[in-house]
C-alpha cells in the first residue's frame, strides 16, 4: 500500500498511456482473457436503505449491506457495542479487505493490458 499512490501518479505523469484511470471504468472487456464467465458485481443495500442509514458516499460501496446490521448493532448495544457487534465488525472488515483486493488486482490488470496494447502498437 505505501507508495502505490506516488508510483501511480508518476507514471501517469510520464507515461500516461499506460497508467490505468481510477476515476474511469476500464478500459478493456472484463471478460477479456478468461475462458469462463466472470459474474458481475452487484451492490446488494439499495439506495432507499443507504439513505435511511446516512452512509457517506464513501460507505456506499459493494460491502454497505454489512456496514448496516454493524451499524444497527452499534446503536443497539451502545455505548459497550465493543464485543457485542465483534462478528458484524468482522464481516464487514472482511468485505472492504476483499473489496480493496479486488480493486487492486482489476487495477494492476487494467495496467498490464495497457502496457501490452502500447507494445503492440510500438511493433
Amino acid at each position: 500500500r505505501m507508495g502505490t499512490k506516488l508510483s501511480t501518479s508518476v507514471e501517469g505523469a510520464f507515461q500516461p498511456e499506460i497508467a490505468p484511470r481510477t476515476d474511469r471504468p476500464a478500459t478493456f472487456d472484463p471478460q477479456y482473457g478468461f475462458e469462463a464467465q466472470r459474474k458481475p458485481r452487484e451492490m446488494k443495500a439499495t439506495w432507499e436503505e443507504m439513505d435511511q442509514y446516512n452512509l457517506k458516499p464513501g460507505q456506499r460501496d459493494y460491502c454497505a449491506h454489512l456496514l448496516m446490521p454493524l451499524m444497527r448493532c452499534q446503536t443497539e448495544y451502545a455505548p459497550f457495542a465493543g464485543h457485542a457487534c465483534d462478528s458484524a465488525r468482522a464481516a464487514w472488515d472482511k468485505c472492504e479487505y476483499d473489496d480493496h483486493i479486488m480493486r487492486i488486482k482489476e487495477f494492476e490488470r487494467e495496467r498490464r493490458l495497457l502496457q501490452r496494447k502500447a507494445r503492440k502498437e510500438a511493433n
